[in-house]
């Protein structure tokens, strides 16, 4: 983290949060907890919804920062960020190239074929006459995702064609691409990564089909085990492989990985998140408490990012 001496050298802080995207309800739930959090520890910070104030109002209101904390499109995608950069006002998390290619699932794929990084195999359906196609060269189940949003909206287990043309009709109302992948029956796990180093890996378990929008935040019969079930050496490998397909796609400063265990027990990576969640049922929060790091100093130090290099 850089060195600060004293929260004021932050300035006047705003925490983007709200938006137009989907996950808006979410994103003004994490950027509360951000609030709080920032203001305890005597920081000069308020609320900024995106979807109500104009980024004008930054400039005029002399912020000298900015904590993201949009989620979805519009906040975490490149967008907000590149309109930061043009105001010249620092802000947290990765940039435009890592924010745009980590919100769309689609070119994370392509981007980890390339570099060679274990995915589920997909394919993009552009429309109805690819889902015959794709079940004939994927097989069943299959998971059918939007490209471009977050908080498993709009996601679904496809396990014959008539629920794999239902999937593919529901995310296709979402207005982005549409990409299909082979299911992965295993364990699900995620790496949070903060000041681009990974902390402690967590198991999620959940009664659900897959770790959906329900069991993320509105149910509490999802499990998080942390420490998860693997042996050091195991952690290690993935922790280190999560880093690097962050950083292959741009990834800087915090997110998380998320990834399966196949049932040979090879890692297959699904996503990352470059603006994840700071809810009380979040998991960047959870991983870092389990490395001794508490809410309130993780939140100063994903803010210390904008402060120039990190140590």
């Amino acid at each position: 983290m850089s060195q600060i001496k004293t929260v004021k050298e932050f300035g006047k802080v705003a925490v983007a949060m709200g938006g137009n995207a989907a996950e808006r309800e979410i994103s003004l739930m994490s950027g509360a907890a951000v609030l709080k959090a920032l203001l305890s520890q005597g920081v000069d910070a308020f609320a900024f919804d995106t979807k109500t104030q104009t980024l004008d109002e930054l400039k005029i209101l002399g912020v000298d920062r900015v904590f993201n904390i949009v989620h979805g499109r519009g906040g975490e995608d490149g967008q907000l960020q590149g309109a930061l950069e043009l105001l010249s006002v620092p802000y947290t998390g990765s940039g435009v190239l890592g924010s745009a290619l980590g919100m769309d699932k689609l070119r994370t794929k392509f981007c980890w074929l390339g570099m060679g990084i274990p995915t589920p195999k997909w394919m993009e359906l552009k429309e109805t006459a690819d889902v015959d196609v794709c079940a004939k060269n994927l097989g069943f189940p299959l998971m059918v995702k939007p490209a471009l949003e977050g908080s498993s909206l709009g996601m679904a287990k496809a396990d014959n064609i008539e629920e794999l043309y239902a999937a593919y009709e529901n995310a296709a109302k979402f207005s982005c691409d549409v990409m299909a992948e082979q299911w992965v029956s295993g364990r699900e796990y995620t790496v949070a990564i903060l000041e681009d180093k990974a902390l402690p890996m967590i198991r999620l378990e959940t009664p659900n089909d897959f770790y959906d929008y329900e069991a993320k935040y509105k149910t509490n019969t999802t499990k998080y085990h942390c420490p998860c079930d693997l042996s050091e050496e195991q952690e290690g490998e993935f922790q280190r492989l999560s880093v690097k397909a962050f950083k292959a796609l741009g990834g800087t400063g915090w997110g998380r990985v998320d990834l399966m265990l196949d049932q040979n027990g090879r890692p297959q990576l699904l996503e990352i998140n470059t603006v994840p969640g700071m809810t009380d049922h979040s998991l960047v929060p959870m991983a870092a408490k389990q490395a001794g790091v508490d809410f309130n100093e993780l939140v100063l130090r994903i803010l210390s990012s904008t402060m120039g290099e990190l140590a």
